[in-house]
């Protein structure tokens, strides 16, 4: 049985683990021996708006372990100095410019363009004219660099070693009783020895390529993005158990549902089972809540687990070993809606009957602030790519912009083709993957469109049913080449954002249809229906 495990991928997690406990003399010595670098960030969409918003310490703190191409680097230190001059704190400028390697280099191989920096420090006042060639800006040369640095890291989850060795079954405390000259050895051969168990389990599939530092297994090629054609697993819950929300994790691994009966179960969507590889649901120990579980969230680094009930509370979990980490027992008077972390996962926010939007902090265990504006259930909400606007949705049949950091909402939007005075409920908003200010509206009409935070329609795709085949709810394809709408009348339609043409109508269940979810990284769609079926389907 093969597996094929890129040799650097081993290194990178060795020196991951040695960058998350500090030990960077160790780091720095197996970068140097090895040549091989660790070209990691904790967050690409917060690298980007670190960089977009000039937030240079923490830029150059990210990038202190990357090896990065001579000239990426000094058009970054190059920026740097320019935005320090037109500060005026032009004593740090100084020291960027005649004390750090990228300054130096550009010293001696374009000292014209070095020269033009020491004008600019001398300068009594800044000319952005003199400072940027004719057509480029400031923000033109942020996002520039930003595009540049993205292409040169990935993001990889928190304690990757640690998870791994825990999923292979690898006894934790092995590592603490290794010498560290001996761990540098071994740390490799445990994981991959983890790696070689999971495939065993049939969790890997053989022959199949291992992104051992990333955490994913994938083929080598990037997948095509192609819609559904059949069913590949049936989960049965049963109508009284029946799930009423359903997430993947971000890292791929997992499918998460929550029930009618309060239970909140982590599958193995590859063979439709109950994931045996988490030591308390194989002891039969689940997490759960007091009452119907209407919503769930999971952490980008898919260590947490976020539940909402339809008592209003909220609770938060570890979804390794199942511990309960933290109870909101009044997040909300009324049922709780939907709910997502912050992108830093410091925060979560959440929706309710009680039509109310409250962020809450994870560490103080309190409400920070509240949104107030919806006449109705609050049925989804999301944060911007940025982090800096919060979009949510609503039965009274409008989309809100609202600003995270005041409350104030700053937009209203009322869908299209809805008759004047009529509410019609807005389903569902999601943000488009690769476009900040793009989101997908999904209302109770045979039609879904796309719109920008200032409320003008993009696009529009529409099922062509006239009755009985209103949406009730959707989600997009992880490159967003694919909108899925599920219809009243029980059908899935699939809609190419690419032809821009209705593709595909598949009939997914037999009963009203509750929710429908996408996987990461792969052509795998879940829907879930109060006929007390979850339904995996793929091309």
């Amino acid at each position: 049985m093969e597996l094929d495990v890129e040799t650097a991928d081993v290194i990178r997690l060795i020196m991951q683990y040695l960058k998350e406990n500090n030990l960077h003399r160790t780091l720095a010595a197996l970068q140097e021996e090895t040549t091989v670098s660790l070209h990691t960030v904790d967050s690409i969409d917060s690298f980007i708006a670190d960089i977009n918003d000039g937030h240079w310490d923490v830029v150059l703190l990210a990038i202190q372990y990357l090896k990065l191409p001579d000239k990426l680097l000094i058009d970054l230190y190059e920026q740097v100095v320019l935005e320090l001059i037109e500060l005026k704190e032009l004593g740090a400028a100084r020291y960027l410019l005649t004390q750090t390697d990228p300054m130096i280099m550009l010293k001696h191989t374009q000292p014209e363009r070095y020269s033009k920096l020491e004008t600019l420090i001398t300068s009594q006042h800044f000319d952005t004219n003199e400072a940027y060639p004719e057509g480029s800006n400031k923000e033109k040369r942020r996002q520039a660099i930003a595009q540049a640095l993205t292409e040169e890291v990935s993001v990889v989850p928190p304690s990757r070693l640690m998870a791994l060795l825990g999923q292979g079954r690898i006894c934790e405390g092995a590592l603490y009783r290794l010498q560290e000259t001996k761990a540098l050895r071994q740390f490799g051969s445990l994981a991959l020895l983890s790696l070689k168990w999971q495939q065993h389990q049939g969790l890997l599939p053989p022959g199949m390529s291992i992104d051992l530092f990333r955490g994913k297994a994938m083929m080598k090629d990037l997948e095509e993005e192609r819609f559904p054609t059949q069913l590949c697993r049936l989960i049965k819950f049963g109508p009284k158990s029946h799930v009423e929300c359903a997430r993947f994790s971000p890292d791929g691994q997992y499918l998460i549902t929550g029930s009618v009966d309060g239970f909140i179960e982590v599958w193995d969507f590859t063979t439709g089972k109950i994931s045996k590889d988490l030591k308390y649901q194989d002891q039969d120990n689940f997490m759960m809540m007091d009452e119907a579980v209407l919503c769930l969230a999971v952490s980008h680094d898919t260590e947490m687990l976020a539940s909402g009930a339809q008592d209003g509370k909220i609770q938060l979990w570890r979804i390794h070993n199942g511990q309960c980490l933290r109870k909101f027992e009044k997040a909300h008077s009324e049922a709780v809606t939907c709910i997502c972390f912050s992108k830093d996962n410091s925060q979560l926010l959440s929706a309710s009957f009680d039509h109310t939007i409250r962020l809450h902090g994870l560490k103080s265990g309190k409400m920070l602030k509240e949104f107030r504006g919806h006449t109705s259930c609050i049925n989804d909400i999301v944060f911007s790519h940025n982090g800096q606007y919060i979009i949510s949705a609503s039965a009274d049949g409008t989309v809100k912009i609202w600003n995270t950091k005041t409350t104030d909402c700053t937009n209203t939007i009322k869908t299209p083709d809805v008759p004047e005075g009529a509410d019609i409920t807005v389903n569902n908003v999601v943000l488009v993957p690769r476009n900040p200010e793009h989101f997908v509206v999904c209302n109770r009409t045979n039609t879904v469109v796309v719109m920008n935070i200032h409320g003008q329609v993009l696009r529009s795709f529409s099922s062509g049913v006239r009755e009985g085949g209103d949406f009730v709810c959707c989600t997009l394809s992880p490159r967003g080449e694919w909108i899925y709408c599920v219809g009243e009348d029980y059908a899935l339609y699939s809609f190419s954002t690419i032809t821009g043409k209705l593709e595909r109508t598949l009939t997914v269940h037999e009963k009203d249809v509750i929710g429908i979810t996408h996987h990461p990284h792969q052509n795998l769609i879940a829907t879930y229906s109060e006929d007390g079926l979850l339904k995996l389907w793929k091309p």
